[in-house]
């Protein structure tokens, strides 16, 4: 039976694409405007046709000519638009209103909806998008064009990935109604992803080897963090940093991930533990960028060709789907879709 064929928005580096992959579907074409991950999502999915393009110029009728799909035909359009706007850590949790022009992709992600009227939606976004009224208009938009949908806020660490990640996903069947994937009957842990990695600056794997810049100062701070989770509130007061006296909030900085537990939510700083919990549960160092894939569930073999750039690849891979997140939604999509 032939593969059921799906179009990734806002593709990235490419997280969407394998979790849809993994779960059967054939993705035959991804848009992204972002050079770099457009470069790390072609060295991992060559067979599919890309448009690196802002996704506001481009043509819908051209996609249909170049993949060959008419309306009705696509079984599975998918996407994340860029969701810095509608972040808690932008709006002061909701506090105040940012004017962001990415906020209004989700406005072509339904043209594109109209303009395909795939069988199935999939949609996810930050927490916050849910209050937005932008999404509130896209709903009652979708209930007019005929779709059944389904959204709600789940974390990532509940579908088989090893951090804990708070997500908006909304799904929708075309006149049916997909329920969400069932939980995982045991959450991965640290350890299961990264304990068992070669040496981290030795290993002949790019992106675990990238070396790290420290003062003096921060590594004899980072010696003395407790291992296997602790915090740098563990530390008496005459050890702390000056600024981390007077910062009362923000208490994961300069934390380590527990091994017997989800690593916490992985961001674009996820390589600087002035930014988070992103120490290693043992050793005196952040998180390598390997690491930071395997806690997004990216598989060993994923390639960052732009591994000399850690600030670029943190980036990619924070803003990353978890693949194994999407891979089980996905499953759901197409055994609805098959009627099963």
């Amino acid at each position: 039976m032939a593969k059921p064929i799906a179009i990734d928005l806002f593709s990235g580096c490419g997280g969407l694409t394998l979790g849809l992959k993994q779960a059967g579907f054939k993705v035959v074409g991804a848009v992204d405007n972002d050079g770099l991950s457009v470069a790390t999502y072609k060295a991992n999915h060559p067979e599919v046709f890309v448009w690196e393009k802002d996704i506001s110029e481009l043509s819908t009728l051209i996609i249909k000519r170049k993949l060959g799909i008419r309306k009705r035909k696509l079984d599975l359009l998918a996407g994340c638009p860029p969701c810095q706007g509608f972040s808690t850590m932008r709006t002061l949790n909701g506090n105040r209103t940012i004017k962001d022009p990415r906020n209004d992709l989700i406005r072509e992600f339904y043209r594109f909806v109209k303009d395909f009227m795939p069988k199935a939606v999939m949609l996810e976004n930050v927490p916050g998008l849910a209050d937005d009224e932008r999404f509130k208009t896209f709903l009652e938009q979708m209930r007019d064009l005929g779709y059944i949908g389904n959204y709600d806020v789940l974390n990532a660490a509940d579908y088989g990935v090893p951090q804990r990640r708070r997500r908006l996903v909304y799904l929708a069947g075309y006149k049916k109604k997909i329920e969400f994937a069932p939980k995982a009957k045991k959450q991965k842990r640290v350890k299961d992803v990264i304990a068992d990695l070669p040496p981290a600056g030795t290993s002949g794997d790019p992106i675990h080897d990238l070396p790290e810049k420290r003062t003096p100062r921060i590594l004899q701070l980072i010696s003395k963090i407790p291992k296997d989770g602790g915090s740098r509130t563990d530390l008496p007061e005459t050890e702390q940093l000056e600024c981390h006296k007077k910062c009362t909030g923000f208490k994961d900085v300069y934390g380590r991930m527990a091994w017997n537990d989800v690593a916490p939510t992985l961001t674009s700083g996820c390589f600087n533990p002035s930014k988070g919990r992103f120490l290693h549960p043992e050793e005196n160092r952040a998180i390598t960028m390997r690491e930071a894939a395997l806690l997004q569930s990216f598989p060993m073999k994923y390639r960052f060709p732009n591994a000399n750039n850690k600030s670029a690849v943190a980036l990619m891979i924070g803003n990353a789907l978890p693949p194994e997140f999407i891979k089980r939604h996905a499953l759901k999509i197409k055994r609805t879709l098959k009627g099963l």
